[in-house]
């Protein structure tokens, strides 16, 4: 890959010189706390793509509540599949508001329309609330229809490693797999052990080690966060779809990223890691900005469509 362009470059440094120091300061808790949330819902205001049908989930069944909304780009094809989408936002922040416009432009890329899911978040409710709302979401999806084969897992972030243990649980209740999968710069190790030496090395434009390591306290609740329950990075990956992981250089969750292709790959399953040079945490969210941004989540639609296609034809 090319080297980040102007625009990507001129992200970098408006968050490293604006976002970064606020982020260093402000705790995830109390009114910081809700200043983050009401400042991250602000992304999504802007209008959606034209064309684009938004329609609100709210279900119950067996498994539990779904809450969310249908993102269905215009040549989306609710008949060929869907996409099941966590948001990140550090398990703590992040909302169908925030992340609506990056789920229609993954509706677009794919031509699935995307399920956004309204997660319950931390510190209100802990660890495994996140996990059981996706497991709910996922048998719900099947339960319109949908064949496994059918249906692909995303997220990005905190969102990431909600996806991770919806793999995980479906891999220990050896329950059907979803067609692929789909991770935007994965917060997998709730440890944080890497991120200050990672930091030191490249500063990421807007990401501090404390405040992830406070968000995976938040989630963690009563467990430590080294709990087996919370590592997503062990357990058995051999029954895993096909991933593709896009993460960006610049950013001090990479090795998150690293670890989790060289575990499916040493299961023996397939995960197509992506370094984009100079690129930001979850840059496909800045798609409307970054040049590479846009190509990244073309990626995204060429690789679901193979990855649909060939487990149609297994």
């Amino acid at each position: 890959m090319a080297g980040p362009s102007v625009a990507a470059r001129t992200l970098a440094n408006v968050l490293r010189t604006s976002l970064r120091p606020v982020a260093d300061r402000v705790r995830l808790q109390g009114s910081g706390l809700r200043v983050v949330r009401e400042a991250f819902d602000t992304v999504g205001l802007a209008p959606l793509p034209r064309g684009t049908r938004v329609r609100a989930v709210s279900e119950s069944h067996g498994y539990g509540d779904v809450t969310g909304l249908w993102i269905t780009a215009r040549e989306a094809d609710p008949a060929a599949g869907a996409v099941l989408y966590v948001h990140g936002g550090g398990f703590v922040f992040g909302s169908l508001r925030s992340h609506r416009h990056l789920a229609a432009a993954v509706s677009q890329a794919t031509g699935l329309p995307v399920l956004l899911l309204d997660y319950r978040l931390a510190p209100e409710h802990r660890f495994p609330a996140a996990e059981q709302d996706a497991m709910a979401a996922y048998r719900w999806l099947l339960d319109q229809g949908y064949r496994s084969d059918q249906l692909v897992v995303a997220g990005d972030s905190a969102g990431g490693h909600v996806i991770a243990g919806l793999l995980g649980g479906l891999t220990r209740d050896r329950a059907p797999m979803p067609g692929a999968g789909v991770l935007f710069s994965p917060f997998l190790d709730l440890t944080c052990a890497r991120l200050d030496e990672r930091d030191a090395a490249v500063r990421d434009p807007y990401i501090p080690p404390a405040r992830a390591r406070e968000a995976a306290r938040h989630y963690a609740g009563e467990l430590a966060v080294d709990d087996p329950r919370l590592d997503v990075l062990r357990g058995s990956k051999r029954r895993w779809p096909p991933l593709l992981v896009q993460v960006g250089d610049a950013e001090c969750l990479l090795p998150d990223s690293e670890r989790l292709a060289a575990a499916v790959l040493a299961a023996g399953g397939h995960c197509e890691l992506q370094v984009w040079p100079g690129q930001v945490h979850v840059f496909p969210a800045f798609h409307q900005l970054v040049p590479e941004a846009r190509l990244a989540i073309g990626h995204v639609g060429s690789f679901v469509r193979a990855a649909l296609a060939q487990r149609a034809a297994a």
